[in-house]
C-alpha cells in the first residue's frame, strides 16, 4: 500500500483480454488477474469510500455493431480484489457509460435500449429508467449540482437534456456531426462534446441549450474519442484513438498542447500532476507530466486496458 501517492491501488478494465486487473500504484505490476467474465467488460465506476467498482459487460461488439449486446453489471470487491456478483440489467441491454450521482445512485446508459438505468447502491437493483430518446445512448454526465444529466447520443448527433429529480427528458441539442464522448465543466455551465468525424470539440452552453463554439484539436490528424475534467478541473485531457494521441487543454479553451502515447489511447485517469492514459491496441499505459506537458513513461498491463482508476 502506498500512501505517498495517495492510492492503495489500480484498478484496469482490460477490454481486449477479458480481464480485470489490479496493478501495484507504486511499480504498476500486475498484482491480480480477474477473468470469466462474459464479453465484454467494458467502462469502470470506482467508488473508493464503498470498497467497491463496478464493470458492465456491454457485448462482443461496439457502438452501433453490437449483435450479442450484455444485460450485466459487475461487482468488483476492491478490499478484497474478487469479482462478487452482478447486477441484472435485463430487460435493458448493452451497459456502457456509467456515473454516481449526488444524490448516491448509479447511473448507466443501456445503449441499445437508448435508456438510463438508475441503480440503488444498497440494494444493488435497478429502481428505474430514463428514455434519452435516441436510437442508441452512448456516454453520458452528470451536473455537479445533480439536477442535469445528459446523454451523448452517437450516430444522432445528439445531446439529451435529462431532468435528473424528475427523471424525465426535456429534450436535445444538435451538434453538426456525430459524437463520439462528453464531458461537464465543474460550474455545470459547459457540456464538452466530442465530434466523432473531425478532430473537434462542441461547446454547448447549458443556459442557452445550444453549441456556441468549437474546438478546433491542434497537432491531432483524426477525430478524438475520450474528453475528462481533472478532478481539480485544471485542465481536460481528450484522447484521439485514431491519431494516437492525448490532448491537454486549459479550461477557457486557449491553450492545449497534443502528445504522442500508444495505440489507441481511451479513457483517463487523474493522479496529482500525473494523467494515466489506457492504450487498448497495444497494452500500454502512458504516465503524462501535466506541469511539463510531456509523456514521462509507460507500462504495460493486460491485451489492451479501455479504462483504469485509482482508489
Amino acid at each position: 500500500m502506498s500512501e505517498a501517492n495517495g492510492a492503495r491501488g489500480l484498478i484496469a478494465v482490460d477490454k481486449m483480454g477479458g480481464k480485470v486487473l489490479f496493478l501495484n500504484p507504486v511499480t504498476y505490476a500486475t498484482e491480480v488477474a480477474l477473468d470469466g467474465f462474459p464479453r465484454t467488460v467494458h467502462e469502470l465506476l470506482v467508488i473508493p469510500e464503498t470498497g467497491l467498482a463496478y464493470v458492465p459487460i456491454f457485448g462482443d461488439g461496439i457502438h452501433g455493431r453490437n449483435p450479442n449486446p450484455g444485460h450485466l453489471l459487475c461487482i468488483i470487491d476492491l478490499v478484497n480484489r474478487r469479482h462478487v456478483g452482478d447486477i441484472d440489467l435485463r430487460p435493458y441491454i448493452a451497459p456502457h457509460t456509467l456515473r454516481l450521482g449526488p444524490d448516491g445512485l448509479i447511473y448507466i446508459t443501456c445503449e441499445n435500449s437508448a435508456v438510463v438505468a438508475v441503480i440503488n447502491r444498497t440494494t444493488h437493483t435497478v429502481i428505474d429508467v430514463i428514455d434519452c430518446g435516441s436510437t442508441n445512448g452512448h456516454r453520458l454526465v452528470i451536473s455537479p449540482d445533480g439536477r442535469r444529466l445528459y446523454t451523448e447520443n452517437e450516430e444522432d448527433g445528439t445531446v439529451s437534456i435529462i431532468d435528473l429529480p424528475n427523471r424525465k427528458l426535456l429534450g436535445k441539442v444538435k451538434t453538426p456531426r456525430p459524437l463520439a464522448g462528453i464531458a461537464m465543466s465543474a460550474d455545470g455551465r459547459t457540456v464538452v462534446a466530442v465530434d466523432d468525424e473531425q478532430p473537434t470539440l462542441f461547446l454547448i452552453d447549458t443556459a442557452s441549450e445550444s453549441v456556441v463554439g468549437t474546438v478546433r484539436l491542434e497537432g491531432v490528424a483524426e477525430a478524438a474519442q475520450i474528453a475528462r475534467y481533472s478532478p481539480d478541473n485544471s485542465l481536460i485531457g481528450v484522447t484521439s484513438l485514431k491519431s494516437n494521441t492525448v490532448s491537454l487543454i486549459d479550461p477557457s479553451f486557449r491553450e492545449q498542447t497534443a502528445i504522442k502515447v500508444g495505440s489507441q489511447p481511451m479513457d483517463m485517469a487523474f493522479r496529482g500532476d500525473e494523467l494515466f492514459v489506457a492504450c487498448q491496441g497495444d497494452g500500454s499505459v502512458h504516465v503524462i507530466d501535466i506541469p511539463y506537458r510531456r509523456a514521462k513513461m509507460s507500462f504495460q498491463a493486460g491485451t489492451g486496458c479501455e479504462t483504469l482508476g485509482f482508489f
